[in-house]
């Protein structure tokens, strides 16, 4: 026999783990970081802090999957040795379309380090860009609006900054905006070549680029605040120790209110799920709203003193309302239902289960109950002893009576803005799918809304201002699209691969929350059922770049404020809102954040059961 090395009882080695070992030590030596806690799982990749997430190698292995993951984990590595944190906030401008072209940009400059240094790194990024939009179906897009600008603009400066091509899956990306981008910042793309090497300069190279972009105005680039930039970062263990410099610069304000929203998330991890009482009030109630219940605490102020905000829409012309099957054809409808049943098919089973625990209570509420020992009625068996023995003995009887479950309509409004693409789309389609399915079990109509824009940066209503000369403050101006995934009379075998349209590539733009709210509470108050629930699943606060760049910075969000004091005050519809790593708890009375998108499931089922149960039969002799 030959001897081998590995003891009888010794379980054999997975083919992938030699792979792995490599590709850690690798990550860890590039990045400096030996504590460095890596792991591989089948979800996205990611890097938060010092925890980087890798894909799973599959058990067959290709050349092509170990570059794709080399390129991961190379991209993270060069991200962490190669990137300031503090300068980067510093220098962050202040509209999300331009955050959105900045961040980008960084992530390419990085990267272009080590490919500039290392053949082998470069060839593992090109191959992980390949299949990150060769898996967003970039190669068939052909308009602009499908295209986001932020990635053409970093795959052209990754192109100046390498001299590397992009990648075969997104050249019909680049072609798209290259015309418009070379002629608008080509000299500002040539000039990035020569900071690559310095984060500072290569930020206020970038910051130059989003003005020939047309995107000066989302951001700050004063002479001034930069030189405070610089005196701040000779001193930055003062500003470690202070905390606070940063989020108060006027650069920052944008940034100011994101890191606000964080620490009141983590503070609302502590609270019970009906949210921090007094959060959503305006500021100068707080004090005398912070003790009130959150359940039956008043408005802001008088109900007749707040009127309708200056909100105006500048042309809803371009506007459009529209089902699921007018925007796909019934075949690609199916191949996408296809594709969301398969990045969620691990995630079904426990959406499933939660949902038929919903169904038990929601049927145990419904069920028919009797009333014993009455004076007459039907005769009840368990007394029929009595009865033998005393013909006369009373109280032996009993009668069937009905529950007050009301006939009820639950509508989700789910958000189909741009920063839910991905693994928050996909859960949030495939929890609407099952709580549609088993609300329909248990005899409560429910109806599934999206709403997105038609195009980013305005679309035609922007055109038609600039035409008309730009008048100033024109308010709304973007193209809504509210879309109808199931209407509420529709059965749910009917509309399931509606659903699938949410992983469309494309269809995720900007979201104005207010008039989606507003729509949909319009749906729901011509129902003709007793009770309402209107379910707000969201991941942000209302942007729309093209409306925020030409009206003050909170004219959406002010909107949204009224439209929810409208619904939570003075309408009998019944509203919940769920915020995905987004505290929403500062807009909604009723309200519950979730921090990783697989929490979804639970958060739904256990508010919507939370509201049926409060008007369920009395228990005990008390109200619910």
């Amino acid at each position: 026999m030959t001897p081998s090395n590995r003891k009888p009882a010794q379980p054999r080695e997975a083919p992938t783990e030699p792979f792995k070992r490599a590709v850690t030590g690798a990550l860890r030596a590039i990045a400096g970081k030996a504590e460095l806690d890596i792991s591989f799982s089948t979800d996205r990749p990611s890097l938060a802090g010092d925890r980087a997430r890798l894909p799973e190698p599959p058990r067959r292995m290709t050349a092509a999957d170990a570059a794709i993951i080399r390129g991961h984990a190379d991209s993270m590595a060069l991200r962490l040795s190669c990137h300031d944190e503090r300068i980067h906030r510093r220098n962050l401008p202040e509209g999300q379309s331009a955050r959105a072209v900045f961040e980008s940009v960084e992530q390419a400059r990085v990267e272009s380090i080590g490919s500039r240094r290392m053949e082998g790194v470069a060839s593992n990024i090109t191959a992980m860009l390949d299949d990150r939009y060769g898996r967003a179906n970039y190669q068939s897009i052909t308009e602009r609006s499908e295209a986001p600008l932020e990635d053409a603009v970093a795959l052209i400066a990754r192109e100046r900054l390498t001299g590397l091509p992009p990648p075969p899956s997104a050249r019909r990306l680049v072609e798209l905006w290259r015309p418009w981008i070379e002629e608008k910042a080509g000299a500002s793309l040539d000039r990035l070549g020569d900071t690559v090497e310095d984060q500072r300069q290569f930020a206020r190279s970038v910051r130059d680029l989003l003005v020939n972009l047309e995107m000066g105005e989302e951001q700050s680039a004063d002479p001034d605040q930069d030189d405070e930039d610089d005196s701040g970062d000779e001193s930055g263990d003062a500003e470690q120790q202070e905390g606070q410099p940063e989020e108060q610069s006027a650069e920052s304000a944008d940034a100011e209110s994101a890191e606000d929203a964080s620490e009141q998330l983590e503070d609302g991890m502590g609270e019970t799920e009906d949210g921090p009482e007094g959060e959503s009030q305006d500021e100068s109630d707080d004090s005398a709203e912070d003790a009130a219940d959150d359940r039956s605490r008043p408005p802001s102020t008088d109900p007749r003193d707040r009127r309708m905000p200056d909100y105006k829409v500048y042309s809803e012309t371009f506007d459009e309302t529209i089902t699921a099957e007018d925007l796909c054809d019934a075949e690609e409808l199916t191949r996408l239902r296809a594709y969301l049943d398969k990045q969620i098919s691990h995630l079904q089973g426990v959406v499933a289960r939660l949902a038929n625990r919903l169904q038990r209570r929601l049927m145990a509420q419904q069920n028919r109950a009797w009333e014993f020992d009455l004076e007459e009625g039907a005769l009840d068996p368990a007394r029929l002893t009595r009865i033998v023995i005393d013909p006369q003995q009373p109280l032996s009887f009993k009668r069937e009576k009905d529950t007050n479950f009301r006939d009820t309509v639950v509508t989700l409004l789910i958000d189909n803005s741009g920063s839910m693409r991905g693994r928050p789309i996909s859960v949030a389609a495939t929890c609407a799918d099952i709580l549609a399915r088993t609300l329909e079990r248990c005899g409560v109509k429910s109806e599934i809304l999206g709403f997105t824009t038609r195009a980013w940066k305005g679309g035609q209503s922007r055109e038609l201002w600039l035409q008309s000369g730009k008048p100033a403050t024109p308010g709304r101006l973007n193209d809504l699209r509210h879309i109808i995934y199931k209407s509420a009379d529709s059965p749910w075998r009917r509309a399931r691969k509606n659903l699938g349209l949410m992983m469309r590539e494309g269809l995720l733009k900007e979201n104005i929350d207010g008039e989606a709210l507003d729509w949909a509470h319009k749906r729901l108050l011509a129902r003709p059922e007793q009770r309402k629930i209107l379910m707000m699943i969201s991941d942000g606060a209302p942007v729309d770049d093209s409306t925020l760049s030409v009206n003050p910075g909170n004219y959406l969000e002010k909107h949204l404020r009224f439209v929810i004091d409208e619904i939570e005050n003075r309408s009998p519809v019944e509203l919940i809102a769920i915020g995905i790593g987004h505290d929403v708890t500062r807009y909604y009375r009723r309200a519950v954040t979730i921090v990783d998108a697989e929490e979804l499931g639970g958060a739904m089922t256990e508010k919507l059961a939370e509201l049926f149960e409060e008007n369920a039969p009395t228990r005990s002799g008390r109200a619910a």
